[in-house]
């Protein structure tokens, strides 16, 4: 029986798709983005291992609460980095008739084998993804991530080509992601293509950071505050955020 690497879970999500959703956050993930607030993820030695049968049997426990929009929403960390595990979550999950979402990156995306093979066998059984937009210029996100964007950009192009429905989020960080320009040429990005449903502007906050001093880890960018109320509303306008 194949297991995951699983770092929580969280029962009542309201904000990871649609509807009220059971949340499972895998360990692991590639990237080292400068305004992460879930560092702990990182280790992809980590976290607990569990099967899929064990959390589809505890994520029904609160089918109740999901209403006709609810599910399961994977997160992390990156769930791609576990896709054999992913697959065999969402093809039992939907057999058991249950709405499945992944909110991811992208960063393990590529069209070479045997990934690929693997990726479009997960998009048979995937109802939805939460995708980011870290950063539209492939040389600030590198600097902000620790990783290229190209294939990431791919990955939505590939998503838009075999019509699967996106939900795209850009959190806006002061300083590193509320440039307009920047804003205004990720916005013609996803004009090209014809699988987003919904846009959002995510604010950044602070409230991982004691997380970093937990670990030690070092580059949090400490002086960065919120995004002000304005900014938000200048972001949300030049990209048809909801």
């Amino acid at each position: 029986m194949m297991q995951g690497r699983i770092h929580s879970i969280e029962t009542f999500g309201s904000v990871d798709g649609p509807g009220t959703r059971f949340i499972i956050f895998l360990q692991g993930c590639a990237m080292r983005c400068l305004y992460c607030h879930n560092v702990d993820t990182w280790n992809g030695q980590g976290g607990t291992w569990r099967s899929a049968d064990e959390l589809l049997d505890q994520a029904e426990r609160y089918r109740p609460y999901w209403g006709e929009e609810g599910g399961l929403t994977v997160s992390g960390g990156e769930p791609l980095l576990q896709i054999d595990f992913l697959i065999e979550l969402f093809e039992k999950a939907k057999a058991r008739g249950i709405h499945t979402c992944i909110d991811t990156a992208g960063q393990p995306f590529t069209r070479q084998e045997p990934f690929f093979g693997k990726f479009r066998a997960l998009m048979q059984v995937t109802d939805l993804l939460l995708v980011d937009v870290k950063h539209i210029d492939p040389a600030a996100h590198e600097r902000l991530t620790g990783k290229p964007n190209a294939n990431i950009l791919d990955m939505f192009r590939y998503l838009s080509e075999i019509k699967k429905p996106i939900w795209v989020r850009q959190v806006l960080v002061p300083g590193y992601t509320d440039d307009p320009q920047m804003l205004r040429r990720t916005r013609a990005f996803l004009d090209i293509l014809t699988n987003v449903e919904r846009v959002e502007v995510l604010p950044y906050h602070s409230m991982g950071l004691y997380k970093w001093e937990e670990l030690g880890i070092k580059n949090q960018p400490r002086d960065v505050k919120p995004p002000t109320e304005e900014a938000v509303q200048q972001a949300r306008s030049i990209l048809g955020a909801v």
